[in-house]
């Protein structure tokens, strides 16, 4: 019989050798990436297989960890996109290069496209200091190459942000928000605009030269809710059913709803370039329209789609209905000139289950929409988080403005969400529900990088609030279960 204290040491033992082996492990991805683009091949898509399964395997490298230290998995994924990110740039791999500048490369191709003056289209979209080696790599023999896997992680990225937002629609429900009490009401609306108003302030405050477009998308993702931490919390302590977490949990949602008005409105004031109250108000209403349009009209579409395959398997049915609705309404979101991810959000919001109570036999039923589009998100999130953390440059933080910059957005952040405990009246643990809305996690990210494709987020303010989202997500448990073990209410 083993000991306890020859377990724990043992125990201890393999974590130092997850410890040791895991720079190796960090390599090998970028290291078979690289070795692909020098060898000859015959099939061209090859390297696009090689370069999207080396940053799956990053992510399940990131996933693993994070549950081995007791941390959610998107911290993970993104602590080891910043970890590969940064060691792989300094050894010098050409993919993580491309990688790593994100939608300022995307940009760089585009102009290069249409512009006969290849040096000035990259340092257009690029600056003078990366234009040179980005070209380099571009006109060298796997150019092409590198391109093809860039815009295929791209890709797979986005369509990760647009299912994660239908699985969060997917798990709110809507008679729901409109039982929600007037303390989750209150909660939710001091939650946003509080932390809204602070990051604004701040950011024009600590960098005075900074434009009132970086300012608006700095309050904007400050204002982002992701409680799921939070959640995990509750139910770990078995309070899952408390008026402490239905207040926590619909304050949540409704932050959803108004964190995506407050995105589309800032997105469309950045894309038409004026801050007219005119032209905010059209975006309001546009995306007023658009969600009480979609919601109401949204069933009586959905039921026709459903009743035009109705000759497919109830399985299939499902999973092909579900992936063109939500890509549909993606698209007319879009369209509306909102994000995308406000449509995939409102189709999580309308599909169910129940339009599909009458088809085919009832054992059939048993496996449901969440578990069908579950692979999706399992495999194509984390392409996200990982690249989004590939994007985080550390040197960033040798300047001392971004470190004062990052410690003033975490401060308006954490400031912004404990005040909006006090929405709730009294007799409720305030501070509790306040810390409840603490973390950041995927919605944040999904803000910034809205914002730096937007070309209104640089990298050092992208690399500032990605400190903060995995701070104030860090923050969270550990603070909740402080407070709610104290169970004072004030």
């Amino acid at each position: 019989m083993v000991s306890r204290s020859a377990a724990s040491h043992m125990s201890m033992s393999r974590y130092v050798l997850y410890l040791l082996y895991l720079p190796a492990l960090l390599v090998i991805p970028s290291t078979a990436s690289a070795w692909q683009f020098h060898t000859s091949h015959s099939d061209p898509i090859a390297p696009v297989l090689l370069g999207v399964t080396g940053i799956l395997f990053v992510a399940l490298l990131g996933r693993f960890g994070a549950r081995k230290l007791g941390m959610p998995s998107v911290l993970g994924e993104l602590g080891m996109g910043i970890l590969i990110g940064n060691i792989a740039y300094l050894i010098g791999f050409d993919l993580v290069v491309v990688l790593r500048e994100g939608p300022a490369f995307f940009d760089a191709v585009k102009e290069l496209l249409h512009c006969d003056a290849a040096e000035l289209a990259c340092i257009h979209a690029l600056g003078p200091e990366k234009a040179e080696h980005m070209l380099a790599l571009l006109r060298g023999p796997h150019g092409s190459e590198l391109i093809q896997v860039a815009q295929t992680l791209d890709v797979f990225s986005r369509y990760g942000i647009i299912f994660l937002l239908f699985m969060v629609g997917l798990r709110t429900s809507i008679d729901e928000m409109r039982q929600v009490g007037p303390d989750s009401l209150r909660v939710a609306v001091i939650g946003v605009l509080l932390p809204f108003a602070l990051g604004f302030a701040s950011s024009r405050l600590l960098i005075p030269d900074i434009t009132l477009h970086t300012s608006l998308f700095l309050g904007a993702a400050l204002g982002a809710t992701s409680v799921g931490i939070s959640v995990m919390v509750l139910q770990e302590m078995k309070m899952e059913s408390t008026r402490v977490a239905r207040i926590i949990l619909g304050a949540a949602v409704i932050d959803d709803i108004l964190g995506l008005l407050l995105l589309s409105v800032v997105s469309g004031i950045v894309v038409t370039g004026g801050i007219e109250l005119g032209q905010i108000l059209v975006v309001i209403v546009m995306t007023t329209m658009f969600l009480a349009g979609a919601i109401y009209l949204g069933p009586w579409l959905l039921k026709l789609i459903i009743h035009l395959v109705r000759h497919l398997d109830l399985m299939e049915a499902k999973m092909f209905i579900s992936f063109l609705f939500v890509m549909l309404l993606a698209w007319m979101a879009n369209l509306a000139g909102l994000a995308t991810i406000v449509g995939a959000f409102t189709a999580g919001l309308i599909m169910q289950d129940a339009y599909f109570r009458h088809w085919g036999h009832e054992r059939e039923h048993t496996v449901c929409i969440k578990d069908l589009i579950m692979p999706l998100e399992v495999i194509l999130v984390p392409i996200f988080f990982v690249l989004m953390g590939i994007q985080v440059k550390l040197e960033s933080f040798l300047n001392w403005h971004v470190i004062i910059l990052s410690t003033g957005l975490l401060t308006a952040a954490i400031v912004g969400k404990l005040l909006a405990g006090y929405g709730a009246s009294r007799g409720n643990n305030r501070w509790a529900i306040g810390i409840g809305m603490l973390p950041r996690g995927e919605v944040g990210l999904i803000f910034a990088a809205i914002g730096k494709s937007l070309g209104v987020i640089d990298d050092a303010l992208f690399s500032a609030i990605v400190l903060m989202v995995i701070l104030t997500t860090l923050l969270a448990p550990p603070l909740l279960k402080a407070r709610l073990q104290n169970g004072t209410a004030s």
